[in-house]
């Protein structure tokens, strides 16, 4: 009998079970294996913080597959709990310790691909160990948080939360802790909330938080935590102490590439794993997607390190079929996201100004306010569009938006247009829809790209 192809993956989350779904797709007799460290696969990080705010009840919830229906349904081997620590690439050899047992075992392979994903950033700061200092990235991290706020009797519940970075985790857990009764303090090292984004919409987010109760720090560091009896109940600052019974690090995260740079495979964008448009790496037959794995940027033509769900699931569709023998190419990313901030949508596309800059591109920044519907009707609600575009050509190279309706399906048009590489006086010619209850005669997209072409002949 003819020995079966085995692929061999590491890491069941987004990436992972996406290439071992593609592959046994297009090979549904040949072999499958998935090496998950942690307890679950195929989870949705994104949504902790409706978990954690209690709008989702059971974490059972933000599981889309588990290892059962995986080997059932898709005849996927799962193996929970087994962290692979060695790759010897000569042999195709995975070596792996089954932390259940405390044991290890080797796993041969003919094609891998590692979807180890990234791991959060901890400082190494004095009193980073203390309990009550909680990172998010997994199921287990929402749990902790959730069961902390929870379970504490209530002389003992956490009441003054401080989130340490305002990027999108740290906005969105704004409205998780508040909904749950607690004082929130957000501490931000730089100038604004949402990194890179334009002040235009930063300063609508920062409005939108202190709005409701949240205290912000901004222009903050904070050098170190206090606690009492083994449990966090200071943060400390260059500004001073902040009263803290719960903490939430939230300051970004980086590449889980050790095994991999281990085993000599070369590392890209942002200290991620370089792949090329087929997800292959520097090692034959070994591939890499997801939280790991860099990506070409579409406005810059150039690799980066930007960590998103749907880039991971799309990354590890495209090495699962090419590990099978296909020949699929990932074209690449804008860095399109999306988040909800209370009742404030805000999203971005392509590069922010800062960015910009940093590439040494000649452009400039309009901005319009628009209305997500007609005037006649009432529900309509105030949208602000940002338009990053390039001077000499009019190329659109970014944009952002934040309101309270009718801002995500927006932004996804202009990601298209991006794809397209379209320039504002393509975008100002877009036949889009419009009905009163869903938008006005003039789009607000529409009313962003004709005031930006009025500045681009302008100048």
């Amino acid at each position: 009998m003819d020995k079966k192809e085995r692929l061999v993956v590491i890491g069941g989350v987004a990436a992972g079970m996406s290439a071992a779904s593609s592959f046994k797709r297009l090979k549904p007799d040949e072999e499958a294996i998935v090496l998950e460290k942690g307890d679950f696969i195929s989870y949705g990080a994104c949504s902790l913080p409706y978990f954690i705010s209690d709008e989702i009840k059971d974490f059972h919830d933000l599981i889309s597959l588990t290892p059962e229906i995986a080997t059932e349904e898709r005849g996927i081997k799962v193996l929970l709990r087994h962290e692979a620590v060695r790759i010897d690439t000569e042999k195709r050899i995975v070596h792996v310790r089954n932390t259940i047992e405390d044991k290890e075992l080797s796993i041969p392979y003919d094609k891998l691909v590692l979807a180890t994903g990234a791991q959060p950033i901890k400082p190494p700061l004095p009193g980073i160990e203390l309990y009550g200092i909680f990172t998010l990235r997994t199921v287990n991290d929402g749990i902790n948080i959730k069961n902390t706020i929870d379970k504490g009797v209530p002389q003992n519940r956490p009441m003054n939360a401080v989130i340490v970075g305002g990027g999108y985790i740290g906005m969105e857990m704004c409205e998780s802790l508040r909904k749950r009764g607690l004082n929130v303090t957000v501490i931000e090292k730089t100038d604004r909330v949402l990194g890179t984004m334009d002040l235009s919409i930063t300063g609508i987010v920062e409005e939108k938080i202190i709005g409701e109760g949240v205290r912000l720090l901004k222009g903050t560091s904070v050098e170190g935590f206090k606690g009492r009896d083994g449990h966090v109940t200071e943060v400390v600052t260059d500004k001073g102490g902040v009263e803290a019974d719960i903490v939430l690090l939230v300051i970004g995260a980086r590449p889980n590439v050790n095994i991999a740079k281990e085993a000599g495979i070369t590392l890209g964008a942002g200290g991620a794993i370089m792949v090329d448009e087929y997800m292959r790496t520097s090692i034959e037959d070994i591939y890499a997607a997801g939280d790991c794995a860099e990506a070409l940027h579409l406005v810059t033509g150039k690799k980066v390190y930007i960590p998103l769900g749907t880039t991971a699931n799309k990354q590890g569709r495209v090495a699962g079929e090419n590990a099978a023998g296909m020949h699929t190419r990932f074209d690449g990313i804008v860095g399109t996201a999306v988040t909800k901030i209370f009742d404030l949508e805000v999203a971005r596309t392509g590069l922010s100004p800062v960015e910009a800059e940093r590439e040494g591109l000649s452009f400039f920044v309009s901005t319009i306010k628009g209305r997500s519907r007609s005037s006649a009707c009432p529900k309509g609600k105030p949208i602000t569009v940002t338009y990053i575009v390039e001077k000499d050509t009019g190329r659109l190279l970014g944009a952002q938006m934040a309101g309270e309706e009718g801002v995500a399906h927006r932004i996804d048009t202009l990601a298209a247009c991006l794809y397209g590489k379209m320039t504002v006086h393509d975008v100002a010619r877009l036949d889009l829809g419009y009905a009163p209850p869903f938008a006005t005669v003039w789009d607000p997209i529409l009313i962003g790209a004709n005031v930006a072409l009025k500045r681009l002949k302008g100048a």
